[in-house]
Order: C-alpha cells, then structure tokens, then sequence
C-alpha cells in the first residue's frame, strides 16, 4: 500500500533530514509520484523548507522556489501566469505550505489566487502547529491541545480552511489523511486536473510536537478519521462526497490518548471534543446528500 514507484524516488532524495516518524516526508513521494517531472513547486519557510535545501543543495531534482511565509499562492500564481504567456499549460504549478504559512500567515494570498482562479495546485501539509520554530499553537491547533503558546491548552477550536476554500467556489477542495494514500493519490490526480485552483488539505501527524512514538504515525492518522476528527471528503465544482465513510465512529478519546498534547483535558472537555465533531459531521453527510 506504502510503496513508490521508481518515478518519485528519482525525483526525491534517498535521504531527507526529517524527524523520524515525520508524515511530511511521505507525502512529498507521493504527491510527486503522481504529478511527475512536469512539476514547479513553490514551498515557504517551514518543515518542508527541509526539501527545498540550502544555498545550492536540493533534495528534489524538480524547479522549485523558496519563498516566505505569506507568499506562496502568490508566486505559484506568478509562475503560472509566466508559462500561460509561454503557451505551457502541462506543468502542475505546485505550493505546498504547512499550517502556519497556509491557515494563518499566508491565508490572504492564498484567498487571493482562489478569488482570481489561478490554475494552481495549494496543498497545506497541517501538522498542526509552527512546529520547526518551536512549537507555537496555529490557528489550526486543535481545542485542547498543548503548545509552547497553549501550555494549558488551547481554548478554541481550531479554524476550517477546507470550508473557506469551499465559500470561493473553487473547482475542486478536498481533505485527505497520510493513513490513506490511495484515497490521497486520487485527489492529488483530481485537483492537477481540475482546471483552475485546487485546494488539498493534509492531515500530518507529527510525533514531535504531539507527543507519540514515532512508528505510530499511520496509526495516529487512521485513528484521526476514523473517530470523524478528521473527516475524508471532497467538494467538485460545488458538490460534496464524502471519500471514506466511517459507519461506526470510534470514540474522540482513543485518539486523543496517544498523543501527550492533550493530556491535560479533562472529561467534561473530552465530550465537548465528541459532540463537536458528531455534529460536524452530520452537517457533511447533510450536505453530502443534498
């Protein structure tokens, strides 16, 4: 289920200095396992800086441009207007961004190029906090949980990129889970060729600043969707389907214990956290039926 093709590990260093245990690495392969050679991506300040490499040094053998945090909608929007000008329309402009350069600092330009349509691809890798500065809680920090800047917790729920992307009525939004590669491949596919901005929204478990070993990170992931804390659907030019359906829920605390982040929660929070997200989703098989 796992495996790359030999495509990807040509595109991708045998060796990358992630964490052990790190989703995002994973990711990277596949993401490129499926847009190929034909590909310009532009990647912020952040974990996946790690790809971009330093001074000369690269850890892909595709163009690529390293920006800042606000920007990177804004120059894969460029680099896209460049090759319409050159009359290339077979190259994937790619912006792959974590969290904090998606869902807070670089939302404006992401909301612009969404606004605009520019034909690009925007895949936010969400480990869930500023993780290689320290930690810091983001604006996708989940409720409860333990950040250098939420030592206590942080008191409000998180924010839903997926639904803001939705409100620009662009061709094509999805979630996806790094616990469930053939489910992500399709939407990487779907979103290259939707013909205007896509938007792809990736659950990425991170031991480091959740706190579990790291040989538990596809567990954690699949736990995450299958307790509907992270729920695995698309909307299409405007129509919602849900890709994963999960029939019998487990409970929200399975997967909030094997990560050290939430220890501090209490019941009566741990049911706040459950009945969120049941209602939440009731809400997607609503709007998935309509």
């Amino acid at each position: 289920m796992y495996a790359i093709k030999h495509q990807a590990r040509g595109l991708v260093s045998h060796g990358v200095s992630t964490c052990q245990g790190c989703a995002l690495e994973l990711a990277v392969r596949v993401i490129l396992d499926v847009l190929g050679e034909r590909t310009i991506i532009v990647i912020p300040p952040g974990c996946a800086a790690l790809f971009s490499g330093f001074g000369n040094e690269t850890a892909l053998r595709i163009p690529g441009v390293q920006g800042n945090l606000e920007n990177s909608a804004a120059i894969a929007a460029g680099i896209r207007a460049g090759l319409e000008v050159q009359g290339k329309d077979d190259i994937t402009v790619l912006a792959l961004a974590g969290d904090g350069g998606t869902v807070d600092i670089g939302l404006q330009s992401l909301s612009g190029a969404m606004e605009r349509g520019d034909r690009i691809l925007y895949i936010c890798y969400d480990n869930e906090a500023y993780m290689n500065t320290g930690i810091q809680g983001s604006g996708s920090t989940p409720y409860g949980a333990r950040t250098t800047t939420t030592p206590a917790g942080k008191p409000t729920f998180r924010k839903n990129v997926l639904e803001i992307a939705v409100a620009h009525r662009i061709p094509y939004v999805a979630s996806a889970s790094i616990a469930y590669l053939e489910d992500f491949r399709r939407k990487i596919a779907r979103a290259r060729d939707a013909g205007g901005t896509a938007y792809i929204h990736l659950h990425s478990p991170c031991p480091t600043g959740w706190g579990y070993d790291p040989s538990q990170t596809i567990r954690v992931a699949e736990l995450a969707v299958q307790t509907l804390c992270w729920p695995l659907y698309e909307v299409v030019e405007g129509k919602t389907r849900i890709t994963v359906k999960v029939n019998k829920p487990r409970p929200v605390a399975e997967y909030l214990q094997t990560q050290s982040r939430f220890r501090s929660m209490t019941p009566e929070e741990i049911d706040q956290v459950q009945r969120t997200v049941e209602a939440e989703y009731q809400r997607l098989l609503e709007r998935a039926e309509a």
